[in-house]
């Protein structure tokens, strides 16, 4: 059950990797209509400004139909068979979900307590031209993992062939129109409670004070290591769980007010406490890094410093901080509950000086969202920010400095010269040398050995061998810097040593599903993969 929770949580991020350029575009559009900052050409009606406002507006596509790209972006992390076609059939069902819904709720809406004779306010969406009940991104995902279960299981269903014209992608669909009925009555009775609720629980989370900020950013750390740490942000960065519409879009929407607004951020967007995690990854991986160095051997601090400067300024630059967490992750686990615990702390007490905003990934993120379209007002708690932010880095590295050296653990550079660090057990580690699972010295079978392979497919297909071959391979997926792997066998998987050879930052190997940290190459590598498994 874990591993397919994981991966869903994985598919989720296909559609959440566009969200980065829409929002970039939106940081700059507001930068270049903000008069404060380039002047009497931004004021609004002048050409300069009606041009960023159709760049802005375009760049709000993404923002406006965040539930439709789940619905099309999930099938293709999850269907493990012609996922374009597995692309069109949920959509087709998302529509199908939203009529039956709409439907039911303008017949017995009284009775469930929702009054469809308002027209579109909170509650209530217009979807593919109907009103009905918003259901916002988790009826948008649990419409797209029926569909993908349904794909799976009936794509290649065998007809008749006097019924020809309804197989594949149609008898998908037509299995799906009969499964959303009972989903949409169910939603119509539930979720008007839900919404309910999350209106208590956005009560009971900003009456929680700085003690829910530090439990919310604790438990977004802690989680990434399963892949369920989507389902803590995403609903506040992306639905209501704490202001309607999400963080991220409401964030977007007021920041041209903000701009010129001189009262402080924190009574203007109290919400933005919540998205202060990402000072994790600008402060955090220096300190570790540090860490790491100052308590390696001196034979291989050259290393520790090859393996850990790009990590760590990807995690800058990008915000993507899986390759520098799982450097420690399982070599010394009580790490990562320091690192989630600061991260925590860190992202409470920077709100306790009047820190928030949209602070979710790399440098990137910060100046174009945050400190260009604000800054010219509210330098000076962008420079607090930075104090308290500069300070956790020295807390990061002692830290981590003390319990490496206090508790002897083996972090990066710290290893037995006559051991290598691995994920699988000394015993299997002798063997699969022994039985020569997978060399990579060997070429005698080397799927790579033809001419002018890229670099991506030659990748894959060590990635292929070291997993034992397309035989043990039952389903792939990928994150945002993960492939995601289900193994029939797992003792055939070789080990931690043999994968950062092939040029792999980890590997996570929890039973049968097998997680190769790869970068943000993935999706290349992905692609290749499966083009093997063909």
């Amino acid at each position: 059950m874990m591993q397919k929770v994981q991966r869903f949580g994985g598919a989720m991020f296909t559609p959440v990797m566009l969200f980065a350029f829409s929002g970039i575009m939106i940081g700059l559009s507001t930068v270049f209509q903000t008069e404060l900052i380039v002047g009497s050409i931004a004021h609004k009606g002048t050409l300069w400004y009606n041009i960023w406002f159709v760049i802005k507006e375009g760049a709000y596509a993404v923002f406006r139909q965040v539930p439709m790209l789940f619905v099309v972006g999930l099938p293709i992390g999850l269907a493990k068979k012609q996922n374009a076609r597995a692309c069109m059939e949920a959509l087709v069902l998302y529509f199908t979900f939203n009529y039956f819904l709409a439907a039911i709720l303008t017949i017995w809406g009284p009775q469930l307590g929702v009054d469809m004779t308002q027209g579109e306010v909170s509650g209530l969406a217009t979807i593919a031209s109907t009103l009905t009940l918003d259901t916002g991104v988790i009826g948008a995902l649990v419409v797209a993992g029926v569909s993908v279960a349904i794909h799976d299981r009936f794509f290649d269903f065998k007809l008749p062939e006097w019924l020809g014209t309804f197989k594949g992608s149609s008898f998908v669909v037509i299995v799906g129109f009969f499964v959303m009925l009972p989903i949409a009555a169910l939603f119509a009775i539930i979720w008007p409670k839900v919404q309910d609720f999350m209106g208590v629980f956005q009560e009971l989370i900003v009456t929680s004070g700085y003690f829910g900020v530090w439990i919310y950013t604790f438990l977004e750390r802690m989680l990434i290591p399963t892949g369920l740490h989507h389902f803590i942000y995403m609903p506040f960065t992306l639905d209501n769980a704490v202001i309607d519409g999400g963080i991220k879009a409401q964030w977007l929407i007021q920041l041209e007010n903000m701009a010129v607004n001189p009262a402080p951020l924190k009574e203007q967007f109290p919400a933005g406490a919540y998205s202060l995690y990402g000072m994790a990854k600008i402060f955090g991986p220096a300190g570790i890094t540090a860490a790491f160095y100052s308590t390696a051997k001196e034979n291989k601090k050259k290393q520790v410093l090859g393996l850990m400067i790009p990590v760590s300024i990807t995690a800058l630059i990008a915000g993507v901080t899986e390759p520098i967490e799982f450097t420690f992750l399982f070599m010394a686990p009580i790490l990562f509950v320091a690192h989630s615990a600061l991260a925590a702390t860190l992202a409470t007490v920077a709100n306790m000086f009047g820190v928030v905003g949209y602070f979710t990934s790399g440098i990137l993120n910060w100046i174009t969202l945050n400190w260009l379209p604000l800054g010219p007002l509210h330098w000076r708690i962008y420079v607090v920010q930075i104090a308290v932010g500069l300070v956790f880095t020295v807390i990061w590295f002692v830290v981590f400095r003390f319990l490496i050296l206090k508790l002897d653990l083996k972090t990066p550079g710290r290893e037995d010269d006559d051991e290598e660090m691995r994920l699988v057990s000394k015993k299997e580690y002798k063997e699969s040398r022994e039985n020569k699972k997978f060399d990579l010295e060997n070429t005698e079978n080397d799927p790579t050995a033809s001419i002018g392979i890229s670099d991506d497919a030659k990748k894959a297909a060590l990635f292929l061998q070291a997993t034992g071959g397309k035989d043990n391979i039952v389903d792939v997926t990928n994150c945002a810097t993960r492939l995601r792997l289900t193994v029939v066998d797992e003792t055939l998987v070789a080990p931690l040593k043999t994968f950062q050879e092939i040029g792999a930052h980890g590997l996570v190997s929890k039973g049968k599903a097998i997680q190769i940290i790869v970068g943000m190459q993935v999706p290349h590598i992905r692609d290749e993969f499966e083009e093997l498994l063909k």
